[in-house]
């Protein structure tokens, strides 16, 4: 039993594995530069925790850092920051947009996707809610591939820009990033709904249909 044991365990290892670098193959060309990065209508900018006060995080600045230099230099037209907002002591959604309101971004182009409870929720919210076809991902270099993946899956068309540019294979996050690749194939393979759904909106907060 135990030698059957090992095995099992070195098969699902190397399931793992190759589920991971078989994102990353198929993936890679679409992460570019900031400055090479095809325009886009949207940048989809994904929640990573508030730090003491409700201010955003490290990882998080990073990533609305990112964000906010494309807007500047006319990559993208809106951001769409998508945090999780369900404990009212940490409103991921708000922050985000409070810290790019304050670095000079427009009001009416910084739109917040309050339900963005995963990646899975982010994308599926982008796609049915705001009906965002297109979009730059903004993320960490860790997470840009299954991010991507999973919004081509659900039918947007994505390129990606790494808050962190060549550091996926630093980062501390990477083992949790190889399970959470084989969540993503399966939430691909049974495409569940967002937790949360509601209305239908405009990039511009024109709600289109009630949900």
């Amino acid at each position: 039993w135990g030698r059957r044991g090992a095995v099992g365990l070195g098969v699902c290892g190397a399931l793992i594995l190759g589920v991971s670098a078989a994102i990353d193959v198929q993936y890679d060309a679409r992460i570019y530069s900031r400055t090479d990065v095809p325009p886009a209508e949207v940048a989809l900018v994904f929640g990573a925790g508030l730090a003491p006060g409700g201010e955003p995080s490290p990882v998080l600045r990073q990533r609305m850092d990112t964000a906010i230099a494309l807007y500047r230099m006319g990559k993208v037209k809106k951001l769409l920051v998508s945090g999780d907002n369900s404990d009212p002591y940490h409103d991921e959604t708000k922050a985000m947009r409070r810290y790019a309101i304050d670095r000079g971004l427009p009001v009416r182009d910084v739109v917040g996707d309050y339900a963005g409870l995963s990646t899975w929720d982010s994308c599926y919210r982008a796609k049915e809610i705001f009906g965002v076809t297109s979009a730059t991902l903004v993320t960490q270099d860790f997470h840009l591939p299954r991010a991507l993946f999973v919004a081509d899956a659900l039918g947007i068309e994505a390129h990606g820009v790494a808050a962190d540019p060549h550091a996926r294979h630093l980062s501390r996050y990477q083992p949790r990033e190889l399970l959470a690749r084989v969540m993503a194939v399966a939430l691909v393979l049974l495409r569940p709904p967002a937790k949360i759904l509601g209305p239908k909106e405009d990039l511009d907060g024109t709600v289109t249909t009630k949900g």
